[in-house]
């Protein structure tokens, strides 16, 4: 009876902070809810496979048909979108002090804790996808990321222009639960913030009680429901720091000041953009950055002075005086399967694993560690069709 009792104790909190991690991923899932899901057959390979059937050329019909012969056949075709699915994961160490003092409580906390790391960790892998298209509409008639100044925030004129894109395009739309067709849009608190004093938002609060309302949902607008999410993209310039010392034909540099961690990040990729003053390089295909010396390599020979700007023109408008520039929020709108993502719910699920104390052996001869971890089994997300998504870049107030 002891023994059965221990197997009920050991899988009922297990069941039940699996439920609460999830629970708390699932508040971050935005971007996540509205892809085209695809599960990950056990034993078939990294890989996930997206498909979509070509559409038909009309002009291979509009002719007509000649009486008495039968036209040449037409055959299927489909589009396939390849995908790597990848892991993610994370952990806390919990000594056998604190388990003696408070455990349970331990436990819940840090699978809630957890499940909202991964959750975010989620909704930012599928939100970078949704904004690596090249379908983008630039606010206020510009024509690139960087001429966005303070005055071309989101406007309903904008919405109406990326709808008129998509309809062309044919894209689908959303037309689920008994609503009428829509389109959605995902953007940040602060786009949003610039569209509702339009006489034609319509809140959730004025919708009719039968229609069904999406988690985040906060308006309704030419035909397009609207869904906030906190992690909407924004784009941030990464790089803005000095040159140390003068150069002369040298391939590096030297930092003036210690980079934040964004600046060591986009330092450390070979290949990526810097402005040096108002000469554009790239990075060195290897060893680009080197932070024990705050040394920058560059691909080619370049001669520098002392305090010439460094920066990366990543984002809006650029202030000459000081280098920072504006950042750049995204508003994603988008019809049916424009997306696909792995479904969270199967073989992409966040798992909660517990390793009790005494479970590692001779590697804790004294049972002082136990640890608390969550992974994401396998995900990815990636663009299907590229025209049934537009991404509005804009600034916001």
């Amino acid at each position: 009876m002891s023994n059965n009792t221990d197997s009920f104790d050991l899988l009922f909190p297990r069941r039940y902070y699996d439920r609460q991690l999830l629970e708390s991923a699932k508040t971050r899932l935005v971007h996540q809810e509205f892809g085209q899901k695809r599960s990950i057959p056990r034993n078939s390979g990294k890989y996930v496979n997206f498909r979509r059937w070509n559409l038909f050329d009309p002009a291979a019909a509009v002719s007509g048909l000649v009486e008495g012969v039968t036209p040449e056949g037409q055959t299927l075709s489909q589009t396939e979108v390849e995908e790597e699915v990848r892991q993610y994961g994370a952990y806390v160490e919990v000594t056998d002090l604190l388990d003696l003092t408070a455990y349970d409580e331990v436990i819940s906390d840090s699978a809630e804790l957890l499940g909202e790391q991964l959750g975010t960790v989620v909704e930012w892998v599928t939100r970078d996808a949704m904004n690596s298209g090249f379908n983008v509409q630039y606010a206020n008639g510009k024509t690139s990321r960087s001429a966005l100044t303070a005055s071309d925030k989101l406007t309903t004129e904008e919405i109406r222009k990326a709808v008129r894109t998509l309809k062309k395009n044919k894209a689908r739309p959303f037309c689920e639960d008994g609503r009428q067709p829509h389109f959605v849009c995902i953007c940040s608190p602060e786009a949003t913030y610039d569209l509702q004093n339009d006489e034609m938002w319509k809140n959730v609060s004025t919708y009719s009680n039968s229609e069904a309302i999406y988690s985040g949902e906060i308006g309704r607008l030419y035909g397009v429901v609207f869904v906030e999410s906190t992690e909407a993209k924004v784009f941030t310039q990464s790089v803005r720091n000095y040159v140390n010392a003068a150069t002369s034909s040298s391939k590096s540099f030297v930092l003036k000041f210690d980079p934040t961690e964004a600046e060591a990040a986009y330092l450390s990729v070979g290949g990526n953009r810097i402005m040096i003053g108002n000469t554009e390089y790239r990075l060195a295909a290897e060893n680009s950055y080197d932070p024990d010396t705050r040394t920058v390599r560059l691909s080619v020979n370049a001669t520098l002075s002392a305090n010439d700007p460094v920066w990366s023109n990543d984002a809006g408008y650029r202030d000459p005086d000081t280098n920072r520039l504006l950042d750049v929020h995204s508003t994603l709108v988008f019809g049916r399967d424009a997306y696909g993502v792995i479904d969270v719910d199967g073989k992409g699920a966040v798992q909660l694993i517990v390793k009790p104390h005494g479970s590692s052996g001779t590697a804790d001869p004294l049972d002082q560690r136990a640890t608390i971890g969550a992974k994401v089994t396998a995900y990815a997300a990636c663009i299907l069709n590229d025209l049934w998504i537009v991404r509005i870049e804009h600034t916001v107030s």
